[in-house]
């Protein structure tokens, strides 16, 4: 679905275009175009293929999606691949945004998202000083947009993982707090997977380097890659911090599984000692002196009860029971 197809000279708006226009206006030394598209079809792929000569291999990538982020340079112009992210219900939903740029375009892919960047446009219009950079600007505002999206998504984790942390002594949660620890984790990995790739690829559009189609805006993208920098190093923070999280958990487990073991071991004592007692009296002799005697059983349950009440206190006093 074509969302956008405008060009622009001097920083300013100069026309809104239908797709067979673009040629022409590619073609004028002193404008470059920019066209948004949204889950674009094959044809429409094609048809951008043949009005902005765009890379085989380029066109590939966007076509079948599920790329790593990445950027690469074909000749003149740059290919950029950024993971979008957007949580339903709990859940990730990985989108795609594809950036062809060369020197007087900008085409742009989104692909399984509903994040929209008409913000981007409106932004790079209202300073038009740093849109007349042409294309390159574009990539940088597109890029920083991306970014800047993951900032809410790892304080959400952060407040999750907190929110976590102040459950990890309650008695009883060990278990439901490994479980979402995990779940934070797989979160974790997805942002991870988003940022990293990128953070090695913008670093080679800051350097001088880079590709020459980005070259007036390098210092933008080196803004960018200090943004991912931080997230990156926030998100291997935040990873140790699960996994301290997780053995802590796994010992809570534990130690309350030794505190049930240490019960149920401190009453078989105490019914070791009765069994003990009674399967002594209990024996069928004839000649037993207790067998005989008036107070013997009474004086059997008492010394049984005071055995077991003294081991009772025992284990008390050593926390067992």
């Amino acid at each position: 679905m074509l969302i956008n197809c405008v060009a622009y000279r001097d920083g300013a708006r100069l026309a809104d275009l239908s797709v067979e226009e673009i040629s022409d206006y590619l073609a004028r030394p002193d404008c470059f175009v920019w066209v948004a598209l949204r889950d674009a079809t094959p044809q429409e792929l094609d048809q951008m293929k043949e009005e902005f000569d765009l890379h085989e291999l380029a066109v590939e990538d966007a076509r079948h999606g599920h790329q790593r982020p990445k950027i690469e340079e074909y000749g003149d112009s740059v290919f950029a691949v950024m993971h979008v992210l957007e949580e339903e219900r709990g859940e990730f939903n990985v989108g795609e945004v594809n950036v062809f740029v060369g020197r007087n375009y900008v085409l742009s892919v989104r692909n399984r998202s509903q994040q929209h960047f008409l913000g981007v446009r409106e932004r790079c219009e209202r300073e038009p000083h740093l849109l007349s950079q042409g294309s390159s600007f574009v990539l940088y505002a597109l890029m920083d947009a991306v970014v800047d999206r993951y900032f809410p998504i790892m304080v959400r984790l952060e407040s999750e993982l907190e929110e976590i942390e102040e459950q990890i002594f309650a008695k009883g949660a060990a278990r439901a707090n490994i479980e979402r620890l995990y779940d934070l984790k797989r979160k974790i990995t997805y942002l991870k997977h988003a940022v990293a790739p990128l953070e090695e690829a913008v670093g080679k559009l800051s350097g001088s380097r880079g590709a020459a189609v980005c070259a007036n805006s390098r210092d933008y993208f080196r803004d960018v890659g200090d943004h991912l920098a931080r997230i990156n190093a926030s998100l291997d923070t935040i990873r140790d911090t699960i996994g301290t999280a997780i053995q802590v958990n796994l010992s809570m487990v534990t130690i309350e599984e030794s505190e049930v073991n240490k019960k149920l071991a401190a009453w078989a004592g105490i019914f070791a000692v009765a069994t003990a007692f009674a399967g002594i009296w209990g024996m069928n002799f004839q000649h037993m002196p207790e067998l005989q005697w008036e107070y013997g059983y009474p004086t059997a349950l008492l010394t049984i009860g005071v055995a077991c009440a003294a081991l009772y206190h025992r284990f008390r006093r050593a926390g067992w029971l």
